[in-house]
């Protein structure tokens, strides 16, 4: 199966990570050596801003604040995205993340007991032949085990790791580990998909020599080395992650049905999915999730806290809960199968002037007809207008996005992909059958991304709607999960980049609105809006919205919904 995703990079359900090692082999292009926080914090850097990104980075750094870490430099690289330094900074970050991550995810951990040296090499060659076969660029084999090289070295010093298959060793003997294999690699041919195994065996092989380390670990790292380095978004998955990804697509997955965001003192709830089992359990959005059974949640734990809140459909959790309003209190919520909407908050905002409005907060298997349903639903209610919310939308399916703009545009091109396999090159027009006729307003943020770029610059290049917000996140590319034949586990591929109607690319770039409206917080529900007569006085992109549609609607007569 080869599920045609547009995810954004660090989202509410899953993150990923990568690195460089600049001295160990020939140099690749525009790659910094990997130093340590300490090391390079003392380093005079060539721009000021960039000199205060780094050393604010290598503080979380020498924290061990790797999640933290990760977001900084993401968002640091969105000002700077050709600097080197930051770009090495952010890779270092993100390979420590991605470890520790792995290291918490028990289908992982089961992994690593079950499977056998045979085993483990039919999947790092699986991965590579996919690699070869479906990237949007062509695989670079010595700078692949470069990566999967530095991620290895990362392991031996991160605690998880070494507790988990080196507390026999020394930090000298891995320290002379180290050494030996990028004498030994340094001169090994990696031509072809072939040589690239080959040089990864003698790793294992001196791995398995000097620190008693099986090759399992060892090649596993390299996986997730090279696999991770390609790009922001592609990834190897784990058993658990890959079934967070079908469960994201196909809206339903087994939990509480909260959106999270970690902070130092717990786990800030963003988002109550309607019909959760959080939501019939009191928690509501501003609540701080303090403690998860008996463990309070720390500075040194905060990472692996959202861990605790996951567990099999019918368990219990005992949440300890603060609010600045609502006070302490303890609550038991039960896990099961949540489904999550796409279409959400579906309402007449104005109906005297029948502008109406819906939030679509994902793209996903069921995403089409749950528009038509609230479609039809504002139509006979009287809409004459309509405000689609985007914001903080991370994407998800392009086939939805697809959907979702043809309800509104009856002819042309709506997005087209271009991949180094020319079965990854597609033009998606609009049919006119069916398309709503009514007046649109999009809105957007930075957080933005993928399929919700995909809609909102559509709408902007046939001028069907418009934009209000902020410049859209900007990711560009088309990936593809690939699930892997053994032990239950995936790869998410960038296999092609896409681009607007207009031939516009997105990567780096995003979607700018026509309206800007910078917002410092994010918006309260709608439901807790204040009544009619002051509609978004707490959200100023959507008082922008109704200013544009009022003024629209006021300027002369409009088409009806159909």
């Amino acid at each position: 199966m080869n599920t045609r995703l547009l995810s954004r990079r660090f989202g509410c359900w899953l993150l990923v990570a990568l690195v460089l090692l600049g001295s160990v082999f020939s140099p690749a292009p525009k790659v910094a050596p990997a130093q340590s926080p300490a090391e390079f914090s003392t380093q005079k850097l060539e721009a000021s801003p960039v000199e205060q990104l780094l050393q604010q980075g290598a503080r979380l750094e020498q924290q061990r604040r790797w999640t933290d870490a990760v977001v900084h430099y993401e968002k640091a690289l969105r000002r700077f995205p050709n600097n080197i330094h930051l770009k090495a900074r952010f890779q270092i970050a993100r390979k420590h993340y991605d470890l520790n991550r792995r290291y918490h995810d028990l289908s992982f951990l089961r992994a690593l007991r079950t499977l056998g040296r045979e085993e483990v090499y039919r999947l790092l060659d699986e991965v590579l032949l996919k690699l070869q076969a479906h990237y949007v660029e062509p695989p670079h084999w010595r700078r692949l085990l470069q990566q999967g090289t530095a991620a290895l070295e990362i392991a031996l010093e991160e605690p998880l790791f070494v507790k988990q298959h080196l507390r026999h060793t020394t930090a000298e003997q891995r320290a002379q580990f180290r050494r030996r294999l990028r004498q030994q690699l340094a001169s090994v041919p990696v031509r072809t998909r072939g040589e690239l195994t080959q040089a990864v065996a003698q790793a294992a092989a001196l791995a398995a020599r000097q620190l008693q380390l099986r090759s399992v670990p060892v090649v596993l790292e390299y996986v997730c080395g090279m696999t991770g380095s390609l790009d922001h978004y592609t990834s190897y998955l784990t058993q658990s992650e890959l079934e967070d990804v079908y469960a994201q697509i196909d809206g339903n997955f087994v939990g509480l049905g909260v959106e999270i965001k970690t902070l130092e003192t717990g786990l800030l709830i963003l988002r109550v999915i309607p019909g959760s089992p959080a939501q019939q359990a009191g928690l509501r959005p501003g609540d701080l999730i303090v403690r998860i059974d008996d463990k309070p949640i720390t500075p040194q734990n905060k990472d692996d806290a959202p861990n605790l809140l996951q567990g099999p459909p019918g368990s219990v959790v005992e949440l300890l809960v603060t609010h600045q309003q609502r006070g302490m209190r303890r609550l038991r919520v039960t896990r099961r199968h949540v489904e999550v909407p796409s279409v959400e908050e579906v309402k007449m905002l104005d109906p005297q002037s029948g502008v109406a409005y819906f939030r679509l907060a994902a793209f996903q298997k069921t995403t089409s007809q749950e528009m038509d349903t609230a479609l039809w639903k504002l139509h006979r209610a009287g809409m004459r207008y309509l405000i689609i919310d985007l914001r903080g939308n991370p994407g998800g399916l392009l086939t939805a996005a697809v959907e979702a703009v043809d309800k509104f545009i009856d002819r042309g091109i709506i997005v087209s992909t271009k991949g180094r396999n020319p079965g990854e090159d597609f033009t998606y027009r609009a049919h006119a059958t069916g398309t709503w006729r009514v007046p649109l307003v999009v809105l957007i943020d930075q957080d933005s991304a993928s399929a919700s770029e995909i809609f909102a610059g559509a709408i902007r290049d046939h001028r069907r709607g418009t934009l209000v917000g902020t410049r859209s996140y900007g990711k560009g590319s088309v990936q593809g999960i690939f699930p892997l034949s053994i032990g239950g586990m995936g790869l998410r591929l960038t296999t092609a980049r896409f681009y607007s109607p207009a031939g516009r690319p997105f990567s780096l770039v995003g979607v700018e609105p026509h309206v800007k409206v910078h917002q410092v917080a994010r918006p309260v529900e709608l439901k807790q809006l204040p009544g009619l007569h002051a509609p978004g006085q707490n959200d100023p992109v959507l008082q922008a919205a109704l200013d544009v549609a009022r003024r629209q609607l006021a300027a002369g007569p409009t088409r009806r919904s159909r």
